[in-house]
């Protein structure tokens, strides 16, 4: 059998991706409000609360290739 090599989501996946969602937001509050102070603050938190959603996230997951059939503690002789 051969296995998948894992792709790991880098750094620049996760600032690209909260950036983006700061810029969307940003601009729908300054369309809305068409106040500078405002825009900044909510584009800073959304940037902020996406990064640690994904990246939280991003850490619930599991790399693991272990088959669930079979139970991990299997009683095995201690190795000497």
């Amino acid at each position: 059998m051969t296995q998948k090599p894992k792709k790991t989501i880098g750094v620049r996946v996760y600032l690209s991706l909260a950036a983006i969602s700061a810029i969307f937001v940003g601009v729908l509050v300054f369309a809305g409000l068409h106040k500078w102070d405002q825009t900044i603050i909510w584009a800073g938190l959304t940037f902020i609360v996406v990064l640690v959603t994904i990246a939280t996230l991003g850490l619930s997951v599991k790399d693991d290739d272990f088959d669930g059939s079979t139970p991990r503690l299997a009683n095995k002789p201690p190795k000497k």
